[in-house]
């Protein structure tokens, strides 16, 4: 199993969490896994919807003491 790239926004409002998360995934390849901290509650909505444009998928949601981990995993980009 790879390792899980960690990206941290915590204390960064939206549209900071998704864009550092989206940054991270640059030229890594299909099947990698990022988990992205932050404490923004947005990021909670924002990081779905950003998966679905790049066609990756979340693979869990969790919160502790205000900070939420959000694990995706990267996948092929729809085309149009």
């Amino acid at each position: 199993m790879s390792e899980v790239v960690l990206v941290d926004a915590r204390g960064h409002r939206c549209p900071v969490p998704s864009l550092r998360l989206r940054k991270a995934m640059e030229g890594m390849a299909s099947g990698a896994r990022l988990t992205l901290l932050a404490t923004d509650p947005m990021a909670r909505i924002d990081v779905p919807y950003l998966m679905g444009d790049l066609g990756g998928t979340v693979c869990g949601v969790e919160e502790r003491d205000g900070v939420l981990r959000i694990t995706v995993e990267i996948g092929v980009a729809p085309t149009d």
